[in-house]
This record gives C-alpha cells, structure tokens and sequence, in this order.
C-alpha cells in the first residue's frame, strides 16, 4: 500500500478573535524558532495564539504570550518552556518595514495563524489597528449583510 504524502500547509491554529478585534492592514509570513518538543506539540496542536503579540526588540521581532502545552510523551525534564518568548525569522527588508510601518502608525502585530508549510513552522503576522466597540458592532453588522445578500443572489439563481 502506498504511503500518503504529508499535508504540505496544514494549518495548526488560528485567531479568530484577531479578525473582529483589530482592522488588518497588512499580512506577513514568518518562520519561528522552536524547540523539538514545541514542534511535536504543535502538530499535535496544543496551541494558544489569542493573547499572543509581536514585538521588536532591538533588530529583532519576536512572539510574545504564544503558550504550547508541553509535548504528552516528552519526559518531565526534557520539556520547553510554555509562555517563553520565540525569535520570529523575516527577511530584513521585511523587518524594517514592519519597524517603520509599526512606529510611524502606531499599529500592532498580531499573529493570525499557525501553521506547517513544507515541514516548517510559520507564522501569519497581520499588521492591525485595534477597533472600537461601536466599529466591531458596524463590522459584525456589514458580515450579516453581505451574508444575507449572497443568500438572496443564491435563492433567486435557484428559483430561476
């Protein structure tokens, strides 16, 4: 029998939160340092990415809050820490102008997804202006809108 080849993006968390909660302007693709055990816990997927930011320190970007639950067959000692801080991989044109973007705006980076690709952990950084209450409400509303229209463009072709 033949061997299955390996989902090539196979996406290991999302935040679904980061979407209704901040105004995404702009998305990157970053690799992040792991340890082995953090590995085998993410394709188990024992991730957290809600309370987890970007933030430069020095020339550097990193993940902070992003919480992995330590790895069920890894032996006590053998573990990673849970809520440390990971150095996040960009080219540094990249970097530079996530730096500027984030200085001269005043915007945050806020992870949207995780996830393999090609063997490799990455991450989607969206570059994001937080919302108001009211503009989360006109957000949610517009959905429903353009929702209820596309029910409506599909119940007329049917009934045509």
């Amino acid at each position: 029998m033949a061997k299955k080849p390996p989902d090539m993006n196979k996406v290991v968390a999302t935040n679904r939160q980061a979407r209704r909660d901040y105004e995404i302007l702009d998305e990157w693709e970053c690799g992040i340092m792991l340890q082995g055990s953090e590995v085998k816990s993410l394709r188990e997927a024992k991730v957290t990415l809600s309370d987890a930011f970007g933030r430069f320190d020095g020339r550097d970007l990193y993940l902070v809050g992003l919480h992995i639950n330590a790895y069920s067959n890894a032996s006590a000692q053998g573990g990673h820490e849970l809520g440390r801080t990971r150095r996040l991989l960009a080219h540094r044109h990249e970097l530079d102008e996530m730096r500027h973007r984030v200085d001269q705006e005043h915007l945050s980076l806020i992870p949207l997804s995780l996830y393999f690709k090609e063997g490799r952990a990455k991450v989607e950084l969206g570059l994001g202006r937080g919302r108001k209450h009211y503009d989360k409400r006109q957000a949610i509303a517009k959905r429903d809108a353009d929702l209820d229209a596309r029910r409506a463009m599909a119940a007329r072709r049917r009934a045509e």
